[in-house]
């Protein structure tokens, strides 16, 4: 039902999951894990398969805290429950809370999770293009900074996303990226289409990360599109589905 990042799974008193699509009670297009609470899943299917998240966090339900998130650079910082049942609406959340789990929601976009081990600070970010380029990933760690991380020692997971030969993006797309900037055009390669190229989100994510100060970096490697694990936007779009299920990428700091 999860993966783990290697190097999250080293530091004690945390806990944090990449899951896959498998140990959920959805069906359908949406078997089975479904967390996407903005799916057209059955309400009570996702908040069962929620239920489920939490407890292999180790987390109440309410404690389970994922975002509407809008592609943007912002971040949100949580100290308890989200209150009245609403979701901010940001791209990131970071905590020093003890009991709570934070989570990216991803179908094809970078889940990152984040952890500094000392100052028992943690976050996580979800970065498409979009958030990436924008700034998703520095306002995550200029966050965490000011609850007492030190960028030099954060310890991040990049989770599964589309990977670079399951991502063909048009000529204007690639245009958008070399005008914000010319070191850009690392990130595409040519596709077998002509005036197309293949973007490498994950490239992109781990440069801004390093760029931002952040020196150890893992990264799971997995391709959502092709990998049957996971859910994928865009090949849900491939296939003419009508929707497609979420996943919620979680990371938790254990009570002490």
């Amino acid at each position: 039902m999860t993966l783990e990042s290697p190097l999250l799974s080293a530091i004690p008193g945390l806990r944090h999951a990449f899951f896959t699509r498998e140990g959920g009670v959805s069906g359908g297009l949406y078997g089975s894990l479904n967390g996407g609470v903005g799916s057209n899943d059955d309400p009570a299917h996702v908040e069962e398969n929620r239920r489920r998240m939490a407890e292999q966090l180790g987390v109440a339900p309410a404690h389970f805290l994922s975002l509407w998130q809008t592609h943007s650079p912002d971040v949100v910082v949580a100290s308890e429950p989200w209150q009245g049942g609403s979701r901010p609406r940001a791209d990131a959340i970071v905590t020093r809370t003890e009991g709570l789990a934070i989570g990216a929601t991803a179908a094809d976009c970078g889940p990152i999770l984040f952890v500094d081990p000392a100052a028992r600070v943690i976050g996580a970010a979800h970065a498409g293009w979009k958030g990436a380029l924008s700034g998703i990933l520095e306002s995550t760690v200029d966050a965490m900074e000011k609850l007492g991380a030190e960028r030099s020692g954060i310890v991040a997971a990049i989770g599964p996303l589309i990977r670079q030969h399951s991502y063909e993006v048009g000529g204007e797309f690639v245009e958008r990226f070399i005008e914000a900037d010319a070191e850009n055009g690392r990130f595409f390669i040519p596709s077998a289409r002509e005036g197309h190229s293949m973007f490498d989100l994950a490239g992109l994510i781990r440069m801004r990360l390093e760029n931002a100060g952040i020196l150890v970096i893992d990264d799971t490697g997995i391709d959502t599109y092709s990998d049957e694990r996971f859910y994928s936007y865009r090949r849900s779009v491939h296939r003419k589905e009508p929707d497609y299920g979420r996943h919620v990428h979680s990371i938790a700091l254990e009570r002490e």
